[in-house]
């Protein structure tokens, strides 16, 4: 749900590589590096795209509807465009005269994030019965979806990709624990066996998700127990803000015995939210520990989707505290972000925050200004002086990835920031 770091994850990819395997990439020589390419003038932000187009032009869009901003034709006409005859979205893909090939990563993630924002925005109907259709295509048979279908990364069910298709699958209608798979199974059977239960030690980890069993083992990650924690509410990143306030408990323990899993999936949903409330009392916010780094630094990315989370529960006084460390401490991570400013304008909106006002930022003006001016705005007012393009070194990055597969490490988790395997 976060940003899609794709130059720091990879760069991470790449120490990883060298650690796990040397020999592995002694002996390649990497292609030299490509042009930076070109940002389309529909797309929002102005970083290489190549990972993440999709998602943040999807956030962009989509936290722009929701504080009432009407996006540009040309920003909505770009992010349909990228869809692929099949329905599924790519991460990104420069040249939308071809369709889709084999080098396309296709993305379930990026696919979910835009049936949410398109939905959201109205008149896309065959846009999104398309998409809804290919993820329905690709579902595995314990019910849930993994980040690249089909493709060369694609690793399995994961928490993470599961957790947004449902909320995909919701916003757009339909009803997740009919979506079975060919083998009977409810995306609600294969969220759920990702969840630390009640005898999971340490004790404080019960409640979480995990993004995907490491050694056989479930291990508390944050990012999967935010994103679990909306799909099993029922709702996506765009939460509508609730009158109710309540603390956050611990998972409920004893489970229930045999519990349907699609009535079992919103108090497993409450057990998570509870986690994530408990993780942000030690620091205020959530920590991770980078490839590459021997201590826990700031997660500001998974803070904003607790937040988001524990609002969504009806738990906005577990998440006031992270809110203030958001306001005083998120400005550099969002700054030219369009995933980050649209996650940060959620986060505002599901707490009843104003978000022209988030820690002296006008989080939607800074939003409007990374690409084409809204709809009625006055264009003078939001320009500000864009970043300077970052060199995609794109042969590299593939280069980077397809040796990290070669070494049996799991690089593709490391292209988003939201399925990054990070511990709370």
């Amino acid at each position: 749900m976060t940003v899609r770091r794709s130059a720091a994850a990879l760069a991470a990819s790449a120490v990883l590589c060298v650690g796990v395997a040397p020999a592995a990439l002694a002996d390649t020589a990497p292609p030299s590096p490509s042009a930076p390419p070109v940002i389309p003038s529909g797309l929002y932000g102005k970083k290489d795209p190549s990972f993440d187009g999709v998602w943040r032009q999807s956030f962009a869009l989509l936290a722009q509807d929701t504080v009432g901003v009407k996006p540009a034709a040309q920003a909505v006409d770009w992010l349909v465009g990228q869809q692929c005859a099949n329905g599924s979205f790519p991460a990104f893909r420069a040249d939308t005269t071809k369709d889709c090939d084999a080098t396309a990563y296709i993305d379930s993630n990026a696919t979910a994030a835009a049936v949410q924002a398109l939905t959201a925005l109205g008149g896309h109907d065959e846009t999104v019965k398309k998409a809804v259709g290919w993820l329905k295509s690709v579902q595995n048979e314990d019910g849930g979806w993994s980040s690249n279908p089909g493709g060369a990364m694609d690793g399995g069910t994961d928490a993470n990709s599961t957790a947004i298709v449902i909320s995909a699958l919701t916003s757009a209608g339909e009803k997740p624990a009919e979506t079975k798979s060919k083998a009977g199974k409810s995306p609600y059977e294969a969220l759920l066996s990702f969840q630390l239960g009640c005898t999971a030690e340490p004790a404080a980890d019960r409640g979480a998700f995990a993004f995907q069993p490491v050694d056989g083992k479930l291990l508390a990650n944050a990012d999967a127990t935010a994103a679990a924690t909306l799909a099993g509410l029922g709702t996506g990143t765009a939460v509508v803000p609730s009158g109710t306030d309540t603390p956050a408990t611990p998972l409920t323990c004893p489970a229930a015995a045999g519990a349907d899993p699609a009535a079992g999936v919103a108090a497993a949903a409450q057990g998570a939210a509870g986690h994530l409330a408990e993780a942000l009392k030690k620091d205020g916010h959530l920590t991770a520990v980078t490839p590459g780094a021997d201590q826990p630094t700031a997660d500001t990315g998974n803070t904003v989707d607790a937040v988001i989370a524990l609002a969504a529960a009806g738990h906005k006084q577990s998440a006031a505290g992270a809110l203030e460390w958001l306001k005083a401490n998120s400005a550099e991570w969002a700054k030219g972000s369009p995933a980050g400013l649209g996650t940060l304008i959620l986060a505002a909106h599901a707490t009843g925050t104003d978000p022209k006002s988030f820690g002296g930022t006008d989080l939607v003006a800074a939003l409007n200004a990374t690409g084409p001016a809204p709809q009625g705005a006055d264009t003078a007012a939001t320009e500000v002086e864009s970043e300077k393009d970052e060199p995609s070194g794109g042969a590299n990055l593939w280069w980077i990835i397809g040796a990290g597969a070669a070494a049996g490490v799991g690089i593709g988790i490391l292209l988003s920031g939201r399925r990054k395997k990070n511990q709370l």
